[in-house]
């Protein structure tokens, strides 16, 4: 389908799906969890660029580890409020908390790979003794 007309792009589940690098029942999946809505025509979905948009940032949210209530709060955010302040404002105390996670995991990390490796050390210097 994927129709273009005045600076609109409309397309079918499987072309938005196919565009976006998800399947048609991911994008039904996020209708169901009303972080988009598209069009009806008959029993088939269309979506405009705003779906395709909001996708974007729903994956992207997704992706850097925003859960799905987050993420739906972020573009009720964008829909409500036309100065976005309110958004901004959300998305920058997400990251910062994100980024706080994220680094405390590193430190995990680290800890658990030193742990291992020393585990690794003792193991290999014990079988070549026996």
């Amino acid at each position: 389908m994927n129709i273009k007309s005045a600076n609109t792009e409309l397309y079918t589940a499987s072309e938005l799906g196919e565009k976006l690098g998800v399947s048609a029942r991911t994008l039904r999946f996020y209708e169901t969890k009303e972080l988009i809505n598209p069009t009806r025509v008959g029993n088939r979905r269309i979506y405009n660029y705003q779906d395709n948009a909001r996708m974007t940032l729903i994956l992207r949210g997704k992706r850097i580890g925003f859960s799905l209530d987050e993420i739906k709060e972020f573009l009720d955010l964008y829909d409500a409020d036309p100065s976005q302040v309110k958004q901004i404002k959300l998305l920058h105390a997400g990251v910062m908390q994100r980024i706080e996670q994220l680094r405390q995991q590193q430190q995990d990390i680290n800890l658990t790979l030193s742990e291992l490796e020393d585990i690794h050390q003792a193991t290999t210097q014990t079988l070549q003794k026996l």
